[in-house]
């Protein structure tokens, strides 16, 4: 597969909407759906850059990597770090926290960096086991760093300080452009663009590889039967449920069942996805191109501004197909959502465009 290297994610999207068929059953209620004030962060309020590309919550402060460096807002304000203060590199691509230490990693344009009691300690090509300089995710199990690069994946062992990699010549991965890394005592799953999502057993060792069943680039044969497709980008695994992202629909594996979303069967506001967190083993939110959707396993919500009138918008979607508009002053800063993370009940989004906190309304 010819690969196309894209940083900032930027690449287009579908437009359509999906639509109810027209013999639906009739609309009963709308669901209770998540509603969220939304406070917006840019440059002109502290933020480093406008362009962010992902967003860690680490008890009452919040962590966001951006464009131009690494910004830390606690009590009101935001501090920033840059590569003066020994970041890796201005692009700060993806955020992990080490909930045993308090340590945040750090993953960018230019290696893996860790933030410790205030010290920035960097990992590169030339003076660790780090896989590639490109640092697209950070993942964090017990004693173990899982990190996904741009020329395969690797683990450093915190205790020993060895590094182990993985490539096409060791795990079942054809390409080894690996966007993203979920790591769980049981489990590690691997987003690797091109070759689907890879299995590792942390008991037995062994690996796996979950595919597109049909080959096909573009077209879905075979909706329900696996992997919706093989360029995937983001991976969540909780609960025993594995949640996937790709640029052409999402996936949820429950172990013995595939369930694919479509934009033209679901709520999806577009099949091109960047980014999934699952909430449980029902419950996810997907960041695409056109939208922050959520979906609580039979309805779905979208948040966004208007893709025509550019003002605040939510949807809601119920199982019937019918749809119904919400009305709402806020939304997130930008359609183009790159980054999801929960604090409590509200919700952190990372945009092409700003930083949002979607404060809870109960």
């Amino acid at each position: 597969m010819k690969r196309i290297f894209v940083t900032a994610f930027f690449l287009s999207a579908s437009l359509l909407t999906s639509a109810a068929p027209a013999d639906a059953p009739k609309a009963g209620a709308v669901p209770n759906m998540p509603r969220f004030r939304f406070e917006n962060f840019s440059t002109a309020n502290g933020l480093p850059d406008n362009h962010v590309y992902s967003v860690l919550v680490d008890g009452d402060r919040v962590w966001a990597g951006t464009n131009n460096g690494l910004g830390l807002y606690e009590n009101g304000k935001w501090k920033v770090f840059t590569t003066k203060d020994g970041l890796a590199h201005r692009a700060v691509l993806s955020l992990a926290l080490d909930k045993n230490t308090g340590d945040v990693w750090a993953g960018t344009m230019g290696g893996l960096s860790r933030i410790s009691g205030g010290q920035i300690k960097t990992y590169t090509q030339l003076n660790s086991g780090l896989s590639n300089d490109v640092v697209y995710g950070v993942s964090i199990e017990g004693e173990d760093v899982w990190v996904a690069t741009a020329a395969g994946a690797c683990r450093l062992n915190l205790r020993t300080g060895a590094w182990d990699l993985y490539n096409e010549r060791n795990t079942p991965m054809v390409e080894i452009w690996v966007y993203g890394v979920s790591a769980t005592p049981t489990k590690v799953y691997f987003a690797v663009w091109g070759s689907g999502i890879l299995e590792y057993d942390q008991k037995t060792k062994a690996w796996d590889k979950y595919e597109d069943p049909d080959g096909e680039t573009e077209l879905v044969l075979f909706k329900d039967q696996g992997l919706i497709h093989e360029i995937t980008t983001s991976v969540s695994y909780v609960d025993h449920v594995l949640w996937a992202a790709t640029y052409f629909g999402n996936s949820r594996y429950d172990g013995r069942y595939w369930h694919n979303f479509l934009m033209k069967d679901s709520g999806l506001p577009s099949n091109f996805t960047n980014a999934v967190k699952g909430v449980d083993a029902n419950r996810a939110w997907f960041g695409t191109d056109n939208g922050l959707a959520y979906y609580d396993g039979t309805n779905w919500a979208v948040y966004r501004p208007s893709l025509t009138t550019h003002k605040p918008e939510m949807t809601v979607r119920d199982a019937a197909g019918h749809v119904t508009e919400i009305h709402v002053t806020s939304a997130p800063a930008h359609n183009y959502i790159l980054g999801i993370d929960f604090q409590g009940k509200d919700i952190w989004v990372a945009t092409a465009e700003g930083l949002s906190h979607g404060i809870f309304q109960p």
